[in-house]
């Protein structure tokens, strides 16, 4: 796929990996819906990869219910967002993945934005709601959601 395609046609061929920053968005003051993100990142074209990120005081609720929706969960001991940085650029360099869906409220992933939209990939970034939304985020994809 060229990368004219890749930034404008989204469509079935289209390859998309979608990254959950969990602790930044499963939060009381969002009402985020796992079905919701994975209808967004459906809308982007084929879902390849669907990550949800978690901290080591995740709810077993919270992950039942993104296994029940598709989502891996990963879970880690140390630093969320190191994990899903490293994950979401090794997708893009491994030509796993067309477009990189981040959903977060981090700045820190601004960066993992940018090195996608370097490679030709299309990248779209989910804030979980007005107040939990990052301009850097924002300006660095593509295309930005705000859920409501």
């Amino acid at each position: 796929m060229g990368l004219v395609e890749r930034l404008v046609g989204r469509g079935r061929g289209t390859r998309v990996g979608i990254f959950v920053d969990g602790p930044n968005v499963f939060r009381p003051e969002f009402d985020v819906d796992l079905d919701e993100l994975r209808e967004i990142a459906g809308g982007e074209g084929t879902v390849a990869v669907a990550r949800v990120y978690v901290d080591a005081n995740a709810g077993s609720g919270l992950i039942q219910a993104a296994e029940a929706r598709g989502f891996e969960v990963v879970t880690t001991s140390g630093d969320v967002d190191v994990k899903l940085a490293v994950e979401a650029v090794e997708a893009t360099v491994d030509d796993r993945i067309d477009t990189v869906i981040v959903v977060s409220r981090d700045t820190d992933f601004k960066p993992v934005l940018e090195i996608a939209a370097k490679r030709g990939l299309r990248t779209v970034a989910v804030a979980p709601g007005t107040h939990g939304r990052s301009d850097a985020l924002r300006n660095a994809a593509h295309r930005e959601i705000t859920l409501q």
